[in-house]
């Protein structure tokens, strides 16, 4: 490992690791500061397609265990308004691809393993991919979210469910025939779901999730996370860059906060890859403000999806229900929706 380098990533997550790898085929010199190893417990995370064709063109798609999701059914608990979004209404041949978290860092890190560090080095440009800055702004959201592996009768195939509830989102991803499940709650509802016995706890999902995804029959790895918006008031300070969680941490509804981060690193990778000095004031202005749409945009509509479809106020509830038949009626708005969650408000990467 060399004494200095052009570019140093800190944190070996897979924001950190994608942008690594972007990077390594150019002329600079990259490391990976691992900054330690987290809890290996159970996290679904759900990618775009865009996030897809940046891992294939990373060289890593191919090693991971992924379920496409080619379907997704929104609906609202009580409501009469549902839509459903489907993988040709955006053009692709899926919406997404459920994996899990821990595999998804598995293969990144892997393709990287010879940059990382567990030693500071001097750089001419420091990335931080993981933290977050001691001025960001917080929401602290009044739900945590209890994830786990439901198996359902009959076995999921490749449609997700989106269902909003009182409490909060409830998402059921296709799992390989399960469904990875995001449940958000109150904080004190959320920790009695995660320790309630498991055929009380497959009661209430029942109850909640209504019957189009099945009948839940087992849950697996029940865990409680809790839910936060934190975003950063800059994406890069003098030859500093903050992409993924230290740039923004994203409620999971629509599982947004991974796709935003692996669109950063693609992003920076392009700025820097032909820069003379990597660390350059205005290098580092052209990357935030290339960044600075697909961020604002993709943090408001994640916050409004997470809090916008709260309560029990019947007049909202009707609204919510109307707004949801009026989208599944108008395929031009399924398609432009469909398309903002993959790509962003870009292009193609």
């Amino acid at each position: 490992m060399p004494a200095s380098v052009d570019v140093l990533v800190r944190g070996a997550g897979p924001v950190g690791c994608a942008l690594a790898a972007a990077l390594r085929d150019s002329r600079l010199k990259i490391a990976v500061l691992e900054r330690g190893t987290s809890a290996a417990s159970f996290r679904p995370i759900a990618l775009s397609y865009a996030s897809r064709l940046i891992l294939e063109r990373l060289g890593v798609w191919q090693r991971l265990a992924v379920t496409p999701i080619e379907t997704i059914h929104v609906s609202e608990r009580g409501a009469f308004g549902q839509a459903r979004l489907d993988a040709a209404d955006a053009r692709v041949p899926a919406l997404g691809y459920v994996a899990d978290y821990a595999g998804l860092t598995r293969a990144l890190r892997g393709s990287v393993a010879d940059l990382v560090s567990p030693h500071e080095m001097p750089a001419r440009c420091v990335v931080h991919a993981e933290g977050s800055t001691a001025d960001a702004s917080e929401k602290r959201y009044a739900q945590d979210a209890v994830v786990g592996v439901v198996s359902v009768d009959p076995a999921a195939g490749h449609a997700a469910h989106e269902r909003f509830t009182a409490d909060g989102p409830l998402a059921l991803l296709p799992f390989g025939g399960r469904y990875a499940l995001v449940w958000s709650a109150r904080p004190e509802r959320a920790a009695a779901l995660a320790a309630a016995p498991e055929a009380e706890f497959l009661a209430e999902l029942a109850a909640a999730a209504g019957g189009r995804p099945g009948r839940p029959i087992a849950c697996e790895s029940r865990s409680v996370q809790p839910l936060v918006l934190r975003v950063s008031p800059t994406r890069i300070a003098q030859r500093e860059v903050f992409i993924g969680n230290a740039a923004q941490t994203l409620h999971p509804v629509a599982g947004q906060g991974l796709n935003l981060g692996l669109r950063d690193a693609w992003d920076l990778a392009a700025t820097l890859r032909d820069a003379a000095d990597p660390g350059d004031a205005a290098t580092l202005a052209r990357y935030a403000a290339r960044r600075r749409l697909d961020a604002a945009a993709t943090i408001r509509v994640t916050d409004f999806l997470a809090s916008g479809f709260l309560g029990s106020n019947k007049a909202l509830h009707a609204a919510r229900g109307a707004a949801l038949m009026a989208l599944d009626l108008f395929p031009p708005a399924k398609r432009f929706f469909a398309r903002r969650m993959i790509y962003g408000p870009s292009a193609l990467p």
